[in-house]
């Protein structure tokens, strides 16, 4: 399957403008043949974490231009938004997948990145997800998850792809590139890391998204806005876990 990860700026609680933005990058995407087109964390409004109006019912603007993207270019599209329950007004940080014939799939971010202070207007999730896209096991994550091993050790036996949409700033990009690039090797899958560029809410982001292969091998995205594209294959996976069995001695 070809994946494509979408390297995009974002025009700050601005749904329609970033919407507007994007729909020709997921056209490109489309159209360099990627079956999975990935955006990044909070691709419709950028990170606000202090404001309470932020968030959008569940099938609300950002979950619906997913849904329309993957019906009109035939596609599986994803990126994480601020999606709200009936029972409480603080948004959980939902990473919709929306597929081509209109199912969705959601994954509420497990961990809330309190140094950003997001865990005072943001719900933490309590469910890991995997998804199946044409065949591969996709798992999904964002961004600040990024750094709890465990959360990926968890599903590494049942995943063939790791997503993971964020909002990296540039002062810790090394962390960022570093990371994913461990939690591809440690579990023996590919990782794809979709970062926003540009700046927002007071921090620069520099992208540095990629796509990494179960043996750390990168498909590195260039500078500014961007669409990276590499194959991801299932065989690749069972075929480099069964000539390096290190899973099997894992302890715990």
């Amino acid at each position: 399957m070809r994946v494509a990860a979408i390297q995009h700026d974002i025009v700050w609680a601005d749904r329609e403008a970033n919407f507007a933005a994007l729909a020709p990058l997921v056209a490109r995407a489309a159209g360099e043949g990627a079956r999975l087109v990935v955006l990044s964390e909070m691709f419709s409004t950028g990170f606000v974490v202090d404001r309470d109006d932020i968030g959008e019912p569940t099938g609300g603007p950002s979950s619906t231009f997913l849904s329309e993207m993957a019906s009109r270019h035939g596609v599986w599209v994803a990126g994480s938004c601020p999606e709200t329950a009936p029972d409480d007004p603080r948004p959980y940080n939902s990473l919709v997948v929306a597929g081509p014939d209109g199912e969705q799939h959601r994954y509420a971010k497990i961990h809330p990145f309190t140094y950003g202070g997001e865990d005072r207007h943001f719900r933490a999730g309590d469910r890991r997800v995997t998804v199946d896209i044409d065949g591969v096991r996709t798992s999904l994550f964002v961004c600040y998850d990024l750094r709890f091993t465990d959360e990926f050790w968890a599903l590494a036996a049942d995943t063939d792809l790791y997503v993971v949409p964020a909002n990296w700033p540039s002062s810790r990009r090394e962390h960022w590139m570093t990371l994913l690039r461990a939690r591809a090797i440690e579990n023996q899958a590919y990782v794809l890391g979709a970062n926003r560029t540009g700046d927002g809410g007071g921090l620069a982001y520099a992208g540095d998204s990629r796509i990494i292969d179960p043996l750390g091998n990168e498909t590195v995205a260039e500078a500014g806005v961007s669409v990276t594209c590499a194959e991801v294959d299932p065989a690749v996976v069972t075929d480099v876990r069964a000539r390096f069995p290190f899973m099997q001695d894992r302890r715990g």
